[in-house]
């Protein structure tokens, strides 16, 4: 395995703007990486693989928590299972 893919494994940390936690990762699809926010009522982000930068030891964007919020929050319109 390359280093890349040690660090992006779920319940990896990703941290953004100053070394501030951002939330951990979820679920990891090939082209986005599901984090849910470390906050007290958790959000999940879709980030974008290549808005993450890969060190030998974290994960992290170059935007704040707020910014990340903003760009890669996408709440769900229904419920995957409702019917209509």
């Amino acid at each position: 395995m390359s280093p890349e893919t040690d660090a992006i494994r779920v319940g990896a940390s990703l941290t953004g703007e100053r070394g501030r936690r951002i939330g951990t990762v979820d679920a990891i699809f090939s082209d986005y990486l599901l984090v849910r926010t470390a906050g007290i009522v958790p959000v999940d982000l879709y980030i974008p693989r290549p808005a993450v930068t890969v060190g030998a030891d974290r994960l992290w964007v170059s935007c704040s928590a707020d910014e990340a919020y903003k760009r890669w929050h996408r709440p769900l319109k229904q419920a995957p299972h409702a019917d209509g």
